[in-house]
């Protein structure tokens, strides 16, 4: 067992509140969290700990976990953001063969090792802020061995002391070696099971939008993925409405991602469903998008809301999830409590994770140590880092 003490604790203990424990001890054995409390409550099998860590004040909080990147690609895509900055839409740009079109034809051409290489750059640029737990999706490949290298180097970033789980996106755009979208998506389909069967999937996402794939075309790789027993995300109502929402909310999704078009309708469907409303600040600013995803609605309805990166090399080139933090109170009028929970318990959430997001007895032992007094200060400060210290299953990582 290990022992931490002396800290100010940020639990999120329930479903409201800071969950603020002051001069907080957390004892850990095994990688979960088996004690959690103030110092001077300490049960007696603290004194068998193997090691005690001052916290000398310092905040802690959940560690971070990033339910939404696409952290593995080729190439980059400036020149976009300078074509955005001239009127160009993200359609317009993906109409003349840019945006994902682009970097599929980077990744293709990248190898695996040159792949991994820069996407451990970017998961320790992540880890660096306190990220634990990453999702990392595919989707830059739109042939199966593309597909398939971007989630075997995926699995790989787990080596680096984080949690690393995969979603398959081969319905992310149209590839240029095919002219009907519904033979495309019956090659996604196709490749889904070997792709599974290797251990490579935990998940399956697909972009419903009128520049992607109709709900029709969606549902069949829902299908799929439910004949294998995986569970189903979405890429929903970023542009433009299409009923995505509603759609995986009949398949019990986990989440339902970017959410600026979402309807009325497809906020009731997602509360009865219990599927995590994931919001994209980044995008929605490097996009400069003006309709704001529908916050009070899905307040409302109960629907729990979670925050993410969405890092990409076109949209949201970000590395930074504690300027999320302040993107979603800015940009989205989150208040701070609503996005650090959008980046812990919630983020867990739209993975399908009931383990972490808390500092509770019997939850995973992954938890940051801040330079702070409060875990506000954490959304309303921009532009600096202040974490001392993240821990992992109970392991030192370091910042």
């Amino acid at each position: 067992m290990k022992l931490w003490r002396g800290g100010r604790l940020a639990t999120l203990a329930g479903d409201s509140g800071w969950g603020l424990v002051d001069d907080g001890a957390l004892l850990v054995d095994g990688g979960r969290l088996r004690w959690v409390g103030p110092t001077a409550e300490l049960p007696p099998e603290a004194a068998q700990a193997s090691e005690t860590i001052e916290l000398d004040g310092a905040l802690v909080t959940p560690g971070l976990v990033d339910c939404h990147t696409h952290l593995v690609y080729g190439g980059n895509r400036a020149g976009e953001f300078e074509q955005r900055l001239h009127g160009a839409s993200y359609a317009d740009i993906a109409k003349a063969g840019g945006g994902i079109r682009s970097t599929v034809a980077a990744t293709r051409a990248a190898s695996e090792a040159e792949l991994l290489a820069s996407a451990t750059k970017r998961a320790w640029a992540l880890a660096r802020e306190g990220v634990t737990t990453l999702e990392v999706k595919s989707g830059y490949g739109l042939d199966a061995a593309t597909e398939a290298r971007m989630l075997r180097v995926a699995r790989q970033l787990g080596s680096l002391g984080l949690d690393v789980r995969t979603t398959y996106l081969a319905a992310h755009a149209l590839p240029p070696e095919f002219d009907s979208a519904d033979d495309y998506i019956d090659a996604v389909c196709r490749w889904l099971p070997e792709m599974h069967e290797a251990g490579l999937v935990d998940a399956v996402d697909a972009f419903c939008e009128h520049i992607a794939f109709s709900t029709a075309q969606v549902a069949r790789v829902f299908d799929a993925a439910r004949r294998l027993g995986l569970p189903v995300k979405l890429h929903a109502e970023q542009l433009s409405d299409q009923g995505g929402a509603q759609l995986a909310a009949s398949c019990r999704a986990l989440s339902c991602d970017h959410l600026e078009y979402l309807s009325l309708a497809g906020i009731q469907a997602m509360a009865e469903a219990g599927t995590v409303a994931v919001l994209l600040p980044g995008a929605f600013y490097a996009l400069r998008e003006t309709r704001l995803p529908p916050i009070a609605a899905l307040r409302e309805a109960g629907v729990p809301i979670a925050i993410a990166t969405d890092h990409n090399p076109g949209s949201s080139p970000t590395l930074s999830p504690l300027l999320m933090l302040n993107m979603a109170c800015v940009l989205f009028r989150l208040t701070p409590e609503e996005a650090l929970r959008g980046l812990t318990i919630n983020g867990a959430r739209a993975l399908g994770l009931r383990d972490r997001g808390q500092l509770v007895p019997g939850q995973r032992a992954d938890f940051c140590i801040w330079d702070g007094a409060h875990p506000r200060e954490l959304a309303a400060c921009f532009g600096h880092n202040p974490l001392k210290e993240r821990v992992h299953q109970g392991v030192r990582g370091g910042a």
